[in-house]
């Protein structure tokens, strides 16, 4: 039988499906019912089409034969009446509360019942008129939080994160690259940039035939709104609400262009305060002399001629080829003067990675699936970091339930099945005081440990400093997860002295994370240069929840390469040997 829709889609839709009940005020059993179901699934072993086809479904744990039913339609259609008349039944508005910080489904619809709001405006007003402060269990802290909620998802919304830009930007690049008027082309800007979030999208294409470029961008599917048609330049709107530009150039002007339109501003003054040293004028269109009195003198020799790439016009102003990452108006242009930029990590530098979740806790897969994985990506050992007890939203694992993990990680390894060396660690939540959530020898017959805070996000920055550190000097601590909790687009980072945490993390030998969620991407990249000065490690881990997520190391290598990193400055570019040894000396 051909599935529709797999198991971890199909725990999606029954999560929905409890939020949405719980919305409407349906029987918190039947709600925990749907959840509990979803759970059931993602931790489910073996085949989901098996178990349906042998009737053994609904014996699952969990799942019952009405919930049985329902999932066995999805898995065979990829449909269910049930699910979309019932959201159907629900005003999206009430939806997108949920992603305001805060915003559950308890509350989500006692402020629908109790003030009749439907929408994010009404409860933006409502707020304004401090109405919300006047409900049972809100207060003025609660409507407080809520309105700044909503200003913050107002300023998001103008932004996408970097996986997302890219995941949009790449088939148009490869597109552009197919059409035979097109010499070259590229994506510019924030993206090309590698900064967490991006604006707007930026091409780039080299082509002395505009027409039939312009032609091809406008009418891309998915194109909800032209907002500008020219001969050289064409603007559209995509669906999602992303704006794209595409600027057309001869090709003796691409390298320029890219250039400019790359950016950042700073990083463009800079470049071109140095083309007027020399008497020359740096623009998008080339190099040229400055005409006689714009800078009190004349007489400059002409700049290079047949400048193809922009490894050329860096050349022509004295430079080093500075990658498009650095070029943020800090010290690339000394660096570069001094032939200084490093040779910054690359992804297939990677021999493995750390902090990965399995259906254990709160991930989608098995060990056996996630060594699988890792040895698609040619990895020598993965890290398993499942949650501890603290983290009960998760599934955390107590005592038994890791003891019983680290002894089926010891068997795995021992089989030979895979060419993966799984290690035994645990993502251990810090508590409100800084304490590890567990303690004592159990932390001790892991391999490793990685640190992190999911609660008490809004502890005062010398309370949630302290905190911090507190668990860096803890003995058992190996690397320090996500250190500042922020969401991209979501979520504000906690306030923490970050210099202090690099100093104790450098003080301890404590391996600091760059957790490459993308919405994540913490520690954040302006930092990086100093934990590298002070001599701390960075792992770039995917805190991957399923086995696709693996994927997101790329998004992690470039930040720290945006942040100046190497390889050497990587902990998981080791080899297996490597980091044995590391891990035996952390664990003395």
């Amino acid at each position: 039988m051909e599935a529709s829709m797999n198991k971890a889609d199909i725990a999606d839709i029954l999560n929905e499906i409890g939020t949405l009940l719980e919305l409407k005020g349906e029987n918190p059993f039947k709600v925990r019912a749907y959840h509990n179901g979803a759970r059931a699934l993602e931790t489910l072993d073996g085949d989901l089409g098996e178990l349906i086809a042998e009737g053994r479904l609904g014996k699952v744990k969990g799942i019952g034969a009405a919930l049985a039913q329902k999932i066995e339609t999805l898995y065979e259609t990829g449909r269910l009446p049930f699910y979309e008349e019932l959201r159907a039944s629900v005003p999206e508005g009430l939806l997108e509360m949920l992603e305001i910080p805060g915003m559950g489904a308890k509350k989500v619809r006692a402020i629908h019942e109790k003030l009749g709001i439907t929408t994010i405006e009404e409860l933006a007003e409502a707020c304004a008129a401090g109405r919300v402060a006047e409900l049972p269990g809100f207060g003025k802290k609660s409507e407080e939080k809520i309105a700044a909620g909503i200003r913050n998802r107002e300023a998001y919304s103008k932004r996408h994160l970097w996986w997302s830009a890219y995941a949009v930007a790449g088939p148009i690049v490869e597109g552009l690259r197919k059409l035979p008027q097109v010499e070259r082309a590229e994506y510019a800007g924030s993206l090309r940039r590698n900064l967490e979030t991006v604006g707007d999208l930026d091409f780039i294409v080299a082509s002395r035939e505009p027409g039939p470029v312009m032609d091809w961008f406008v009418g891309l599917p998915g194109v909800i709104e032209v907002t500008g048609r020219g001969e050289t330049k064409s603007s559209i709107r995509l669906e999602g609400g992303m704006q794209a530009d595409l600027r057309v150039v001869p090709p003796e002007q691409f390298a320029f262009a890219l250039h400019h339109f790359t950016g950042s501003k700073e990083h463009n003054v800079m470049m071109r305060q140095r083309a007027l040293a020399r008497g020359w004028s740096l623009s998008e269109w080339g190099l040229s002399v400055v005409e006689h009195g714009e800078t009190g003198e004349g007489g400059a020799p002409p700049p290079p001629a047949d400048i193809r790439d922009e490894s050329g016009v860096f050349a022509a102003l004295g430079l080093s080829y500075i990658p498009p990452e650095l070029r943020e108006g800090l010290n690339e242009i000394e660096a570069a003067e001094h032939d200084a930029i490093p040779e910054l990590i690359r992804v297939e530098d990677l021999q493995g990675c750390f902090h990965n979740h399995t259906h254990a806790s709160d991930g989608r897969n098995s060990l056996e699936e996630m060594a699988a994985a890792a040895a698609e990506h040619g990895w020598a050992y993965l890290g398993i970091a499942d949650h501890s007890r603290a983290a009960f939203q998760a599934n955390g694992l107590d005592e038994d339930r890791l003891a019983a993990q680290i002894e089926a990680i010891r068997r795995l390894n021992a089989s030979g099945r895979f060419p993966v060396r799984l290690f035994a660690g645990l993502e251990c939540d810090i508590l409100a005081d800084g304490r590890l959530d567990m303690d004592g020898d159990l932390l001790r017959e892991l391999d490793y440990v990685v640190a992190s805070v999911h609660n008490a996000l809004g502890q005062p920055e010398e309370e949630m400093t302290r905190r911090l550190i507190r668990a860096i000097e803890h003995p058992c601590t190996t690397m320090l997860g996500h250190p500042t909790g922020r969401l991209l687009l979501a979520r504000e980072p906690s306030r923490v002295d970050m210099a202090r945490i690099i100093d104790a993390a450098a003080a301890n030998g404590v391996v600091i994370e760059l957790n490459a969620n993308p919405r994540r991407l913490d520690m954040d990249w302006r930092w990086w240069s100093r934990a590298a000065e002070k001599g701390v490690l960075c792992s770039i881990n995917p805190d991957a929840h399923a086995t696709e997520q693996l994927d997101f190391v790329e998004a992690g290598v470039r930040v720290a390469r945006k942040g100046w990193l190497t390889r050497e400055h990587v902990l998981n570019t080791r080899s297996l040997a490597e980091i044995e040894a590391f891990l035996r000396r952390k664990r003395g």
